[in-house]
């Protein structure tokens, strides 16, 4: 008996700078369509796909994602992952949630609909969990859930909320359903040098018979306290000298000098495994030899936005709404001088490769990484995403699998 050997095949919404895209094609995902309406985020991608290897193929189409027919699509494609807009939802934004206009969900369920993917995946700020937006978020499950049961005309969102709720305990007969799981993350937890959590919602079509239970830390900032304060390992490994432990810490360090180290996890990554090997920017000049690597004057700091430490993975990298934030994207050297981070260092910080160039002024580049989903988180979510559907896939006859 062997798997079917079908393939993996994804169309993604809302793509912008391509960390969600990369991540879910290292997880051998073919993409067949990337959907986005930025015209620099665009041309990073078409340009990335002319040069990066992975990239060879991506049929990059821009414009706006209520006017893409998706029924041709219908039965051909695995995932359909959707980046969708973060900014109705985010903490630092407005706040105004379903009352948007660039909530863009409905997009994502009408796509479902047309496609009914195997899995879907959408990526979402923190902020979606808020408690004021708590009913809205439960709405969005229900309709991802049931992407067909879709609403009246004028009919108002609570009112189709409730019509969801009712097929949850009467589920409907030859209705597309899905299985739907929501899981925070914070993607300091699966090897990204930067505090950054994320919410992602995974589906998974009803007659798969998948159960997602959510993913398991691959990185601790134990280990990272460990290896700092403990063995000494993360200074002999850096080259460089020990500091001492600040004193709020110290109770904790002494427990993990008793524990013993972890057999499982690994430590945190910091900024300076990121951009160790870097040479120090000049402003306003390209290094010939390092895409995107220019300095930028102007950091200044000022309360509660003091720059990221070089030996703690970064703060949040954000887009800004008005460009990038004054005391955001910043790097705090040991004397306490800041610079901003150069768009190929923060590429790094969101775990894009070295030969990934973004298209467009310094802050637009930052805009479109400030709003991209990490490579390595992506990856990791996809992947045990096509494990589960693989696992889960009929068996069919060795013989016939040849043939086909």
């Amino acid at each position: 008996m062997a798997k079917q050997s079908q393939p993996f095949t994804s169309i993604e919404l809302f793509t912008g700078a391509g960390g969600l895209a990369l991540g879910v094609a290292q997880a051998g995902f073919r993409h067949i369509g990337l959907y986005e309406w930025n015209r620099d985020a665009c041309a990073t991608l078409r340009d990335n796909s002319l040069r990066v290897e992975l990239m060879s193929g991506w049929s990059v189409h821009e414009g706006d994602v209520h006017e893409v027919d998706f029924w041709p699509l219908e039965g051909g494609v695995t995932l359909l992952a959707a980046g969708a807009p973060c900014q109705p939802f985010s903490l630092g934004g407005k706040h105004l949630g379903d009352a948007d206009d660039r909530n863009l969900f409905p997009e994502v369920f009408r796509a479902a609909r047309e496609m009914r993917p195997e899995m879907v995946l959408v990526e979402n700020v923190k902020g979606l969990l808020r408690t004021s937006f708590g009913d809205y978020f439960r709405y969005i499950e229900l309709q991802l859930s049931y992407p067909e049961l879709m609403p009246r005309p004028n009919e108002v969102w609570r009112d189709h909320k409730a019509r969801l709720e009712k097929a949850v305990q009467h589920p409907p007969r030859d209705t597309l359903r899905y299985t739907v799981k929501t899981q925070l993350l914070q993607a300091a937890d699966f090897g990204v040098p930067q505090r950054r959590e994320r919410v992602f919602i995974t589906a998974f079509r009803e007659d798969l018979g998948v159960q997602w239970s959510g993913l398991v830390p691959t990185h601790t900032e134990n280990e990272l306290l460990r290896a700092k304060y403990v063995t000494g390992d993360y200074w002999d490994e850096h080259q460089l000298p020990a500091q001492k432990a600040p004193e709020r810490l110290r109770r904790r360090i002494g427990r993990l000098s008793s524990d013993g180290s972890s057999l499982f996890e690994k430590r945190w990554r910091t900024v300076w495994d990121a951009i160790d090997d870097m040479p120090e920017p000049v402003d306003y000049e390209e290094h010939p030899n390092i895409f995107n690597h220019v300095g930028q004057p102007g950091a200044r700091s000022y309360p509660g936005h003091t720059g990221s430490p070089l030996h703690e993975p970064a703060k949040t990298l954000k887009a800004g709404g008005h460009g990038v934030p004054g005391g955001e994207n910043m790097l705090r050297r040991d004397d306490g001088s800041i610079r901003y981070f150069t768009v190929r260092e923060s590429a790094r910080l969101q775990t894009f490769p070295d030969d990934y160039r973004l298209q467009g002024s310094w802050g637009e580049a930052m805009r479109q990484l400030g709003n991209a989903v990490p490579v390595e988180l992506a990856h990791a979510v996809a992947s045990e995403m096509r494990r589960l559907v693989e696992a889960a896939r009929p068996l069919e006859e060795e013989g016939a699998a040849r043939v086909a």
